[in-house]
């Protein structure tokens, strides 16, 4: 492991807005009371990377509360770092196994979760490391709010098609739907934040998938 790796996973250790492991458990069902301090809607960001849809989305709202949730600690570090550079503070960073969401959050903690450009894990034989696969649409759903919205924005044409048939195989409602984003009606300014792979893959004219979907 790189020094600068290193460097970062140390660091993360000391801030304030980063919950790792088992740090995290004892605020579930108590996010907004315990760690934000108010009782203002949470919203997840799943598979963060970098953090960096987080911090645009808690610039961008700040009377609601973002977690960006994520397991590599030197990705989450930037979009940490950056939160407390600039002393944002309805955002924060849980460092978990997607696998053990449920563990983090009670039930209709949620308002609203975001999947930004996750590992599409392309072969067969792990459908199940899908973001959208059923089991984890499951966990998703446990503590989720009625109603609840969860947005997949991805340049994965194979994601995209495949967590379309599976929402309508399980007979969930899709509220929005597009193979072109940015041709679309649907290119607001909260679906305009661009992480820094989704310039490159602009940059190479590859088309941005979104859906939204919801349990009710």
């Amino acid at each position: 492991m790189g020094k600068d790796k290193l460097r970062k996973f140390a660091e993360v250790d000391t801030f304030a807005n980063v919950y790792q492991l088992e740090a995290g458990k004892p605020l579930k069902g108590s996010w907004a009371k315990l760690h934000f301090k108010n009782s203002n809607p949470v919203v997840l960001e799943l598979a963060c990377g970098k953090g960096e849809y987080s911090v645009g989305l808690a610039r961008m709202f700040p009377k609601k509360n973002f977690i960006g949730v994520d397991l590599k600690g030197n990705r989450i570090w930037r979009g940490a770092r950056t939160g407390i550079d600039e002393g944002i503070p309805n955002l924060a960073f849980l460092r978990i196994q997607i696998e053990d969401i449920g563990d983090y959050f009670g039930p209709g903690e949620v308002d609203e979760i975001w999947i930004t450009f996750p590992d599409p894990q392309p072969q067969d034989s792990r459908e199940k490391k899908r973001l959208t696969y059923p089991a984890f649409l499951e966990k998703y759903k446990a503590f989720l709010k009625p109603g609840g919205k969860v947005n997949l924005k991805t340049d994965n044409d194979g994601l995209y098609l495949y967590t379309l048939e599976t929402v309508k195989s399980l007979g969930l409602p899709v509220h929005k739907q597009t193979d072109k984003l940015y041709a679309s009606e649907h290119a607001d300014e909260v679906l305009s934040i661009k992480t820094h792979y989704e310039r490159i893959y602009l940059k190479h004219d590859k088309n941005i998938n979104y859906i939204q979907f919801s349990f009710d």
